[in-house]
Formats: C-alpha cells, structure tokens, sequence
C-alpha cells in the first residue's frame, strides 16, 4: 500500500509541560486510525500539526504523499451564524469546487444534498444560529464527507451527535475506501470503523494493530512489562541507595559519576503505572439516605413555541434504578431534565402542565450539559479539597495547582464531575457526560457509577457507556411521546430491528412472522412499542432490478481489488521495464477511480 503520511521527529510542549516528543509514525493508504490519550496529553495539538494549523517545536517532518487532497475536521466548526446551511457548506467547499465543471459541480452538490438528508437536516434554508450544537456539527461532517477527499483528519467526530447520527457516520466511514486519522471517545465507533489504535503515553506513541479489544490487551502487556522493569529497577536503586548512605571512604574511584547515576535510578524507580481501580472508601464522598418516594411525575406536559415536547407523561422513579434517555437532537431530552428537577421556571418560556413530586430525602446532583463556570484563578485543589479523589480520577499531583482556565476542555469537565460527587448526591443525573471525556476517564466514571449506591438518569450518546450502565430507556421519539424500553441501547437496536423485520414479513401475507413482540416494564402493564422515529425510518426495500445491481457490484468489487493488489505488487516488485511501469501506473490510477465509483454505488444500495 502507498504510504499517504510520514511522521519523523515531532514533537511539543507548552511551557513545562512535554505532550510528546521525537515521535514518528507512518499511515498507508487505506488504514483507518484511532488516536487515543488522556485529555491535556496533546491529542488535539498532534491533529492539528498534520493539518498545517500548528507546528512541531522541534521541526521534524510531515510529509503527505503529492496531490492526495486532505479534509479536517476540527472540534469546533467556524460559520457565519447569519447563513443557511446550504450556503454555509458551499461556502466552506470552494477550495473542493473551485475548479470543477459543470457536470462535476452538479455531482457535488447532489452529494451535499445526499448526505444532509442522511444527517436528518431536510431543511437546507435554515438559519447557521437556529442549529443545535449536534446539527452544527453534522453540518461540518456533511462539508466533510461530500468533499471525498483521500484523508480525513477528524477530532472528536461523535460529539454532540445523536446515536441514529452516530450510527449513519459509522456506516459510511466503515464501507469508505478513505483514509483516516481520528480522536474520537466513542468506543463501538472506533472499534467499528477503526483497525489500528494509537495511544498517546508519556510523551511517546504506541502503535496497536487491530480492534479495540486487542489494544487493551496488548496495552496491558505493555504497562506489565514496564511495571516489571520498574520492580527490576526498584531493587537496583535499593542497593544504590545503600551504597550513597555508606562512609565517605566508601565512595571512592568514579563517585561522580556514580551518584549522577544514582539520580537517574531514583527517577525511573518512582515511576510505574498504578492499577486503575476506582476505590473511593477514602474520599469525602460518602452514601446518603434515599427514601421509597423518589421523583414522582403525573401527565406531565410542556409546549413551546408551538410545538409540543412532553404530552401525558406519568411515570414514579424507583430507589437504585438506571434509566438512560436516548432521542434525536433537540427532542426535549434535557428539556425533561429541567422539569423533572425543578430547574425551569415560567419566566424562562414554554407552557408546563401536570405535577412533579419530589421525595423528602432526595438529594439531585445534576451534571449539566454546559458544564460549569469556574472561579478564574481557581486551581485544581481549590475546586476539589480531596487529593485522593483528584488522583483517582486521573489529576495528577503536579496539576493540583494548576489554574483550572489553563486545563483542557476534557480536564475541565472531569472537574466539574467531581465537584457534583462531592455534594454526595442520591440521585444522580447526566446530561450527555462523556462529551469531551478521554477513554481512560470514561472507564473510570464507568465503575463509579457501578458501585454508586442512588438512582441514576443517563443522557448519552454513548452507547458502550449505557450498555453497561443502564436497566431501561426513556425514548424520546418526537412529538412530545415518550416510550419505555426493558434493557440496555444494544438490545433496544436489536428490538427494533427484529420489529422492523416483522413488519416486512407482516406486507408478505398470513405467512409473514406477526408483529406481536412486547416488553413489558417490571411493576407497570404498559406496553412497550418501538419508537416512531425508528419505525419511520425502515430501509426502502431494493426493487428486483437494484438487487440484482448490487449482487454485480460485489462480484466486481472482488474483482478490481484483485487486479489492485495485482498491480500493487507488480509496482513494488522492481522488476519491471519503464514502459511496463508506466502501463501499470497508469492502470492503477483509472483503477482506483473505477473502485471508488463502485463503492460508491454499493453503499447507496447497501443503505
């Protein structure tokens, strides 16, 4: 494979702070790679120093292979408020449409108008500042993917998105012949679309192979192995350390030399990776009394502007239970919050009706969406007076008095986090946590949670995260309804799924699978059905002719990806004359067009 990327010797540093240093790395044509490390570490900066938006302190070389056209999308898209949407995209695709004809530019913008419906943006004539933050970023990730370009550099490309929007971007990415180098917290995304990790460590890279699974096993091998060699350098600093509290007569002959050796051991033997097992007995945070009545909502209602975003809502929380909320975008997810929690008031707009009752004891601690405003100047240790806490959750000794205004986005809600913990709520809610959140913090989080002795609202579009947290669903299907699902996101998927399925078998005739699966919530008859958004959402079925295109299309994909691999190896065999070279060069370039227009007609059928 054609090398698209060579890295050699980057490195940077802000002040003191070394986020890496020397590193070197290479990406080939077709490898889709996964950039993982605590926040704060220089994911963000490395990403944009292949961008050409930063540069390495230590000069070094990025080196892209010619004519290869690179997208990146950063975490936070720039865009003139005052535009539509559609005009904000082709604004932002001149540097891709600039020199297109006629006929290209029409390709172009059907590709644009393609993907929007895909991302559920229908209504191109939209104002930029009427959008939501998830809408704004699948307005970027539309400039993106329309563009087609041979590499996309991507940060955080899940954020802010809704799981049917996270779910579309998966597929796409998946079946795509681009190249790719991403961050992204999303652990199914990257283990579905990804097959190499790196992990940002130290100020060094380490290079995994493979899904998401193998990286945490042959990162523990790795982190065993240092921890090994730590014990190994342990036992030599022991005896060194002997040898320095020894008589001054002891220390004859190369004393200097040895002493400066003595530091360096010193060094290397306090260094080791700690086991990251979240043990919080003590800490300030302790267990509070929550009583039988909890949350206790009756017809439920609210209406803005018009438009109805809760009707008839009737449901009394439980003591220990874990409900995730999913929905689209701007469905009313956080809008229930607010109700539910007393948080919104008349003055604030919108029409609320129905009654919410909260239990005596109940403590709420919320974790809003927006984060927190922090004092400036505040360091770490004056937000969060307990060293043990700050540890455990990855602040580091040497950051305790660091000013939060100087802390990473990441760091800054990993603090906000913990100043809700040390309030020792009963009743935790979430309001999207894992946004900005590396995938070591999340990990930790995730076994908090676990042992958390309340009840627990999650609103995520993460779906590792509600898979392992979460009893039930509150699904926000639009239109103020709201329906109730037994069991975690990934069975909610398969549920709806296997719906769909029988409602094709029930347009087949008596013979068809019935429509007849319930789920029923423990404690109340109701039953439940799948959510409106997904039914009106069932693939189209294939007419018998686009059946048979798409069958031709996979044997022909087989086919071309032989003859490349053909030629790939041919070309890098050196046996070749310069005329023949120049056949196959040639042939490998019509080639690959030929295996993107296939592709490409693949995946509109697939989908």
């Amino acid at each position: 494979m054609p090398s698209y990327l060579q890295i050699e010797n980057i490195s940077k540093s802000y002040g003191p702070k070394v986020l890496f240093r020397g590193i070197d790395f290479n990406i080939n044509e077709g490898d889709k790679v996964a950039l993982i490390a605590p926040n704060g570490t220089g994911k963000t900066s490395l990403l944009r120093i292949l961008a050409g938006k930063d540069s390495s302190d230590s000069g070094g070389k990025v080196l892209f292979l010619k004519d290869i056209r690179i997208a990146f999308l950063e975490q936070d898209y720039a865009y003139d408020p005052e535009k539509t949407v559609y005009d904000q995209i082709m604004e932002d695709s001149v540097e891709w449409t600039q020199e297109l004809d006629q006929d290209h530019l029409w390709q172009y913008e059907l590709r644009v108008t393609r993907l929007l419906d895909q991302f559920g943006l229908q209504d191109r004539s939209r104002l930029m500042k009427d959008l939501s933050g998830g809408e704004i970023k699948r307005v970027a990730l539309t400039r993106m993917l329309a563009s087609e370009a041979d590499f996309y550099i991507m940060d955080e490309p899940t954020n802010h998105l809704d799981i049917d929007a996270i779910e579309f971007l998966e597929s796409h990415l998946k079946h795509s012949r681009c190249t790719l180098f991403m961050v992204t917290h999303d652990r199914y995304f990257l283990d579905r679309v990804c097959n190499t990790v790196m992990e940002l460590d130290r100020g060094g890279l380490y290079i995994y192979r493979g899904d998401y699974m193998n990286f945490l096993e042959k990162r523990q091998e790795r982190i065993d192995n240092y921890n090994a060699e730590t014990e190994k350098v342990r036992n030599l600093f022991r005896r060194e350390l002997e040898w320095m509290h020894a008589s001054p007569c002891a220390r004859t002959g190369k004393a200097k030399y040895r002493k400066q050796a003595f530091w360096d051991i010193k060094e290397r033997a306090q260094d080791s990776y700690v086991t990251k097992k979240v043990d919080l007995s003590d800490t300030q945070i302790k267990n509070t009394y929550l009583g039988n009545k909890v949350i206790n909502c009756r017809n439920l209602s609210f209406f803005w502007d018009g438009k109805c975003y809760l009707k008839d809502f009737t449901y009394n929380f439980q003591r220990y239970e874990r409900v995730g909320i999913v929905g689209r975008n701007a469905a009313g997810k956080t809008t229930f919050l607010n109700l539910i929690t007393g948080g919104w008031k008349p003055e604030m707009g919108g029409r609320m009706e129905g009654v919410v009752d909260l239990g005596e004891s109940l403590r709420i601690g919320y974790y809003h969406q927006s984060g927190m405003e922090f004092t400036p100047g505040q360091t770490v240790l004056e937000t969060v007076n307990d060293t043990h806490l700050l540890g455990r959750f990855l602040f580091t000794h040497d950051m305790l008095n660091t000013p939060v205004e100087r802390l990473s986005g990441g760091e800054k809600r990993r603090l906000y986090l913990l100043t809700i913990l040390m309030k020792e709520p009963n009743f935790l809610i979430l309001d999207e946590p894992t946004n900005d959140l590396d995938i070591m913090t999340l990990e930790i989080l995730e076994e908090y949670l676990q042992e958390f002795k309340g009840s627990l609202i999650i609103v995520s579009h993460d779906r590792h995260f509600l898979d392992r947290l979460v009893d039930h669903l509150f699904v926000f299907c639009g239109d103020g309804v709201v329906k109730d699902f037994v069991g975690n996101y990934t069975e909610y998927r398969t549920f709806i799924k296997d719906y769909e399925a029988s409602q094709k078998g029930d347009s087949l005739g008596p013979k068809g699978p019935r429509n007849d699966k319930k789920t029923v919530m423990p404690g109340d008859k109701k039953t439940v059905i799948p959510s409106e958004a997904s039914v009106s959402q069932t693939k189209r079925k294939l007419s018998w002719k686009e059946q048979q295109e798409l069958k031709s299309l996979e044997a022909r994909l087989e086919t071309l990806e032989a003859e490349k691999q053909e030629l790939e190896e041919k070309l890098s065999s050196g046996t070749l004359s310069a005329q023949e070279l120049q056949e196959a060069s040639t042939r490998y370039g019509s080639l690959k067009e030929e295996l993107d227009a296939a592709e490409l007609r693949w995946l509109e059928l697939s989908e």
